[in-house]
């Protein structure tokens, strides 16, 4: 008997029973389409995460104060105070003779404030830093202007609001540029209105007011000092020539640091240096597993539908007997009743496959449009992993039914009732 013949022989079988066989193909149905689902929708996750990152600015290090976990015990390393970063450490990594393939560094320092026009009061982030922020942050003007070097020198009490904020404190038929906003009790002129940008991994840029950093520190972070009374920064943001170049910044500002804030071989840094690459790593890595971990999930649903398909078979082993022995009777070999069980286990589950891939592709766009920002991303690997996978259940579990029918004595099959 051909292989033609005996996918002939199943479909003629399975359409024999048609509401058994939709039924026994459910649990492939449903367990290729969620694994379709929520895999692609795991894909758009990793997506989102790293396009929201990288939107952020490209090949970047944040150097920030501080560690960001303690040392481990039995570290031969002694602990040291938590030294703030300062003005001074900005400019020293800015300055091309200490440290080379920095395009530009840009210093920020972050607080809470109230803003309020007339009766409006809204808590926000105010973002003290320098005109380079917008080249750095890739984050554009739509309307007026940036902070630039004059305000900074001049300590000039100007903000450019990023687009959320402007849309909570004037009216849409009202013009920001020009108007006067109070911060914390002190009056700034609107200079700018940024673009949409969203978040960026540290919070919604769209929701942060954006000033000359001399002035955040003089006016609204007075008190912020060094030991040695030298204004203070959140973060410094450090734009480097190339993503080959990183390492070796990142390497060069250690040493730096470590030579300006007096740390000795013995001693832990009191800063990190944290490489935008090795971020996107970490949240790749993160949202890799869970994509895995619900792949493994929905993947259940498989080994239950193919539990369904070895039980079916059982039964239509047990209903065909006598068409066994018939067969076997007219020179069937023992091969050719394996094969036409196998093959109708097979159907069961590329047929349970297929209906399935369209189901998930479906189910990827339905979860996907519950958020505005998220796209489901469909892979090649996903559909294969899916439909392969339904075809080897369909396979393993068709071969003990196969062979159960297979090993019937033409005999016996002739004399069942």
């Amino acid at each position: 008997m051909t292989f033609v013949e005996s996918i002939r022989i199943a479909l003629r079988a399975l359409a024999a029973n048609k509401l058994r066989s939709i039924l026994t193909m459910l649990g492939i149905i449903i367990g290729v389409g969620a694994v379709i689902a929520l895999m692609s929708v795991g894909q758009g996750v990793q997506k989102l995460v790293t396009e929201e990152l990288q939107s952020a600015g490209s090949n970047l290090l944040f150097v920030i104060p501080g560690r960001l976990s303690d040392a481990q015990p039995g570290d031969p390393r002694r602990r040291r105070p938590t030294r703030p970063l300062t003005n001074g450490d900005w400019r020293a990594i800015n300055d091309p003779l200490q440290v080379t393939d920095v395009i530009v560094a840009v210093p920020e320092v972050d607080d809470g404030v109230n803003i309020s026009l007339g009766k409006t009061t809204l808590r926000t982030t105010i973002v003290g830093t320098t005109p380079a922020y917008s080249f750095v942050r890739n984050y554009q003007v739509r309307e007026g202007r940036f902070i630039t070097e004059e305000d900074v020198a001049g300590e000039a009490r100007v903000v450019a609001l990023g687009s959320r904020i402007a849309e909570q404190l004037f009216e849409p038929e009202e013009y920001p540029i020009g108007q006067t906003i109070r911060i914390d009790g002190i009056s700034f002129r609107v200079v700018g209105i940024m673009e949409e940008k969203g978040g960026g991994g540290f919070g919604s840029f769209d929701n942060f007011v954006y000033a000359p950093f001399t002035t955040v520190q003089r006016r609204l972070t007075p008190n912020r000092r060094s030991p040695r009374g030298e204004p203070t920064l959140n973060l410094i943001l450090v734009k480097v020539s190339g993503e080959d170049k990183l390492d070796s910044v990142a390497a060069q500002i250690e040493e730096l640091l470590r030579q300006r804030h007096e740390i000795t071989y013995l001693d832990e840094d009191d800063f990190t240096v944290i490489n935008q690459a090795d971020i996107l790593d970490i949240f790749g890595s993160i949202t890799g597993v869970l994509t895995t971990f619900l792949g493994g999930i929905a993947a259940i649903s498989l080994l239950v539908g193919g539990i369904g398909i070895m039980n079916i078979m059982l039964v239509s082993v047990t209903e065909r007997t006598r068409e066994i022995g018939l067969r076997k009777a007219v020179g069937a070999k023992r091969r050719d009743i394996l094969l036409q069980f196998l093959v109708e286990a097979i159907i069961l589950s590329l047929i349970g496959g297929l209906v399935g891939m369209v189901l998930g592709f479906v189910g990827a766009q339905a979860l996907a449009s519950l958020s505005e920002d998220l796209e489901a991303v469909v892979t090649l690997q996903a559909v294969l992993l899916a439909t392969g996978f339904s075809a080897l259940v369909g396979l393993f579990f068709g071969i003990y039914p196969a062979l159960r029918a297979a090993q019937l004595h033409p005999i016996d099959a002739l004399r069942y009732e």
